[in-house]
């Protein structure tokens, strides 16, 4: 039986991670309820108070082929190395200088984000290198 896989984030600010990560994956927003204009809409409908429209928020890749990432705020900061990550898959057949230019093109397109640059690691034995990146709220991920 196949399923599907939805990504769970937790975080500070919601929005700002699902657009980022839109932005990352060319991913966009989740299309607000059914009779509902917006997601505005609907949370004034809900009686969902202003303080608390930051809570959740999810991002979709519009061609159905990745998973949903859906971000959740939690009060407490990010503590430890992820035990899980994203390996965003930016250099698919390239070797060499020509992948590790392309890497360094995409963490700089990143980095205007608001990702953060962590480490590199170069070609070589079984590794055809990549490198390590953080999000805005320090979620780590790499470059591959």
């Amino acid at each position: 039986m196949a399923r599907e896989v939805q990504v769970t984030f937790d975080g500070a600010d919601p929005a700002g991670l699902a657009t980022f990560w839109a932005e990352v994956l060319g991913y966009v927003p989740d299309e607000p309820p059914a009779g509902f204009a917006t997601w505005d809409k609907a949370l004034d409908a809900w009686g969902v108070p202003p303080e608390r429209r930051n809570s959740a928020s999810a991002v979709h890749d519009p061609d159905g082929a990745g998973p949903r990432l859906f971000f959740q705020q939690v009060p407490e900061g990010k503590t430890a190395k992820n035990r899980v990550h994203l390996d965003v898959r930016a250099a698919p057949g390239l070797e060499s200088d020509a992948r590790m230019a392309a890497l360094e093109a995409e963490a700089a397109r990143l980095v205007r984000l608001g990702a953060v640059r962590v480490e590199r690691f170069e070609p070589g034995g079984i590794s055809a290198g990549h490198l390590v990146m953080q999000d805005p709220e320090g979620n780590e991920f790499c470059l591959d």
